[in-house]
C-alpha cells in the first residue's frame, strides 16, 4: 500500500504567517475524497467518521474531529474520547470546554484546536449568533481568551466572526495557528463547511460562507426523478408489467412438471 505523509502539529506552526492554509468541515467520505483531491490542508471531521475507510478516502488532510461541547463533562471524559479519535486517524482535537480541560489534554500530549469569538455552543454570553469582538472591550476580551488558551496549551484556535482587523492583530501576538472563520486574511486558515461551499440547503448561508456551487437544486432534481421512478415502479406492479420474464430465474419443463406431479401428490 502506497504511504502518504500528512503534516503534524509541528509542520502546521512552522507554516504561520508563511501562507492561508484551507480547511473544510466534511462530514461524508465522498467530500473526504474531495477534500483530498483538491488538495485541502485540513479537515474538520466527526468523530464517526474517522477509522481506516476515512484515512483511505483522505490520507493527507490533518484532521480535526469535534468534541462536541456538552457531550462530555469531565476532563477525563474528554481524554477518552480524544484518545479514542486519535487512535481512529484524527491529528488532534477541537475542545470549546474550559481551561482546566485543555491543560489537562495538553500534559498528556493532546493537541487541541480550541475557539474564540462566536461560540455557537456559548453564544448567549455574547448575544447570540452576531459578530464578537466590535467594540474595545469584546475585541480585548477575545485576546484575553486567545492568550489563555495559549497558555493551557492550544496550539490552534478558531477565530469566528471577529472583525478582520481584530483578528490580524491577534494573529500577530500569538505563536497559535489562527484558524478564520469569517475573521478575515489577516489568520493562518480560512474555514468553511461543505455544506455551504457546495450549496447543499435551500437555508440561511452566514455573511462569510461563500458558495461555490448549487448543490441543493441538484438535490431537488434527483429527488423529483426518485419520486419518479418508484412512481413507475408501483406502476408497473399494479399493471402487471413488472416482473417480466427477463427479470425471473427459468426451470427446465421437466423438471417443473416432475415438481408438480410431486407436489400434487403431496410433496412427497
Amino acid at each position: 500500500m502506497k504511504k502518504h505523509s500528512r503534516a503534524t502539529v509541528a509542520d502546521l506552526l512552522a507554516m504561520k504567517g508563511s501562507r492561508q492554509l484551507t480547511m473544510l468541515r466534511v462530514t461524508s467520505l465522498e467530500e473526504a475524497e474531495a477534500a483530498e483531491t483538491a488538495g485541502i490542508d485540513i479537515v474538520s471531521v466527526p468523530p464517526a467518521l474517522l477509522g481506516p475507510a476515512f484515512r483511505e478516502a483522505a490520507p493527507t488532510p490533518f484532521a480535526i474531529p469535534g468534541l462536541e461541547y456538552g457531550d462530555y463533562v469531565s476532563a477525563e471524559e474528554y481524554m477518552r474520547e480524544a484518545f479514542k479519535v486519535l487512535k481512529a486517524g484524527g491529528d488532534a482535537v477541537y475542545c470549546a470546554a474550559g481551561l482546566p480541560t485543555i491543560r489537562r489534554m495538553r500534559e498528556e500530549g493532546i493537541p487541541v484546536c480550541g475557539h474564540v469569538g462566536l461560540i455557537p455552543s456559548k453564544a448567549t454570553w455574547t448575544g447570540g449568533f452576531r459578530a464578537v469582538g466590535k467594540t474595545v472591550a469584546s475585541a480585548l476580551e477575545v485576546w484575553r481568551q486567545t492568550k489563555a488558551l495559549e497558555e493551557a496549551g492550544a496550539f490552534a484556535v478558531e477565530i469566528e466572526v471577529v472583525p478582520g482587523n481584530v483578528a490580524e492583530a491577534i494573529s500577530r501576538n500569538t505563536s497559535m495557528l489562527m484558524i478564520s472563520m469569517g475573521a478575515g486574511s489577516g489568520c493562518d486558515a480560512q474555514y468553511l463547511f461543505a455544506d455551504d461551499v457546495l450549496g447543499s440547503h435551500g437555508g440561511h448561508y452566514p455573511r462569510h460562507a461563500k458558495k461555490y456551487r448549487n448543490f441543493a437544486v441538484e438535490y431537488e432534481r434527483l429527488q423529483r426523478e426518485r419520486i419518479g421512478a418508484f412512481a413507475e415502479f408501483a406502476a408497473d406492479v399494479r399493471s402487471g408489467a413488472y416482473p417480466e420474464r427477463q427479470h425471473l430465474v427459468s426451470i427446465e419443463d421437466e423438471e417443473l412438471q416432475a415438481f408438480l406431479r410431486r407436489l400434487a401428490d403431496g410433496g412427497r
